[in-house]
């Protein structure tokens, strides 16, 4: 049975070359051209995946997947934008969006990501953010250690939720850059080390803590370092 994805797309040519492609990528393939049909099918028909364009007609990306989320559809969505801007892809994040991809960009990319998105399935977010009792909302931007508000900067902020994200993993330091700075960053990568030291001084060291450790040669982990011992 053929994994079924919904393209949302107002470009008329562009829209076609995806539907075109992910066919004979074997994929069973439905598209849309506003926002608010794009909210009406993917609510009533279970899809695999959506590939969802930031810039619509109506209501844009953000809003149609926000409305998703909100409605208790949790389809993979993986936007397409042409503003590669971080605020932009924090707020993707913030909707729940599961990824980002820039135009132009290249087909097998495209199709690759996309199958990343169907292997880990739909699964709920949640709103806010915890690892332990370390609390990151990010549609207030705030933080908590306990009871204890952390004043962080933006890229502070953006690097702290991808990690909070993706808890208990490995994160490199090449997808930290890609993730908090972009894709075209091509200033000195020792910049994730000097950041990754500005949070411990602030979600960890006045507390006593260790949740943000380094993974020799690899990158960083955040974990809650009350709950078991990190091994690394």
């Amino acid at each position: 049975m053929a994994l079924r994805v919904l393209v949302v797309e107002d470009d008329d040519k562009l829209r076609g070359l995806l539907q075109r492609g992910l066919q004979e990528a074997a994929f069973a393939v439905d598209v849309e051209a506003t926002g608010e049909d794009a909210v009406w099918h993917a609510t009533e028909v279970p899809y695999d995946a959506m590939v969802l364009d930031v810039m619509l007609p109506d209501i844009d990306g953000f809003d149609v997947c926000q409305q998703l989320r909100a409605a208790g559809c949790w389809t993979p969505v993986l936007m397409l934008t042409a503003r590669d801007g971080i605020p932009d892809r924090v707020r993707g994040l913030d909707v729940g969006a599961d990824d980002y991809l820039l135009k132009p960009f290249d087909f097998a990319e495209l199709n690759a990501r996309l199958r990343a998105l169907i292997r880990r399935g739909a699964r709920p977010r949640p709103t806010v953010l915890t690892v332990g009792d370390l609390v990151l909302d990010p549609a207030t931007h705030e933080v908590r250690r306990g009871f204890s508000t952390v004043d962080l900067t933006a890229k502070e902020f953006a690097m702290l939720e991808y990690f909070m994200r993706h808890p208990d993993q490995t994160v490199s330091r090449r997808q930290l850059l890609q993730q908090v700075w972009d894709d075209q960053y091509d200033g000195d990568p020792h910049v994730v080390s000097v950041y990754v030291a500005y949070l411990r001084n602030k979600i960890d060291r006045p507390f006593g803590r260790a949740s943000l450790r380094t993974v020799r040669g690899t990158g960083y982990r955040l974990h809650d370092d009350l709950a078991r011992p990190a091994s690394d």
